[in-house]
């Protein structure tokens, strides 16, 4: 089990930060499997602020929750940047959230390729009426928690410099 407690007072700052702005959060999650909702969602009163979590583990939810096309995922696979950014866009428009972060990567220990290795992770956040950003990480093999941990953290620190961004 991945142990988010260190992480709580950035998200704490985080949702105060959204909630002093007026804004809402939501996330698309695949390899982090709710790992960052679960995270904002230790700290009471987070249902202020976080708006709703995706966890489109599989392609046929990436697909039916939020609309990535399955065309998409045929073409760059699941673990892709426009996989991720469609991802983010996708629960932009199907929430009433301000700031998406998506995540989709691979984990391990297996499913990695010379191409694609364990601990390849690609983020997207998308910003309502702002902007859509990727970052592709690549933690290496840090163990299956290690790299869903290191994520989280990922996503977190996007979600902070959307929020400074939206300002």
């Amino acid at each position: 089990m991945t142990d988010l407690s260190p992480l709580v007072p950035r998200a704490t700052a985080l949702l105060d930060a959204a909630r002093r702005a007026g804004l809402k959060i939501a996330t698309a999650e695949s390899c982090t499997g709710g790992l960052i909702a679960a995270l904002l969602t230790e700290i009471p009163g987070s249902s202020d602020v976080l708006d709703r979590g995706f966890v489109t583990y599989s392609n046929e939810a990436k697909a039916e929750m939020i609309g990535v096309p399955p065309d998409l995922i045929a073409q760059h696979g699941a673990v892709s940047e426009p996989v991720a950014r469609a991802m983010a866009i996708g629960a932009l428009s199907r929430s009433h959230a301000d700031l998406v972060v998506s995540v989709t990567g691979i984990a391990g220990p297996g499913g990695g390729t010379d191409r694609k290795p364990v601990g390849l992770v690609h983020f997207a956040l998308a910003v309502r009426r702002g902007d859509l950003s990727h970052l592709e990480r690549r933690f290496g093999d840090l163990g299956r928690a290690g790299i869903r941990l290191a994520s989280v953290e990922q996503a977190l620190a996007l979600l902070e410099n959307g929020m400074a961004r939206r300002g």
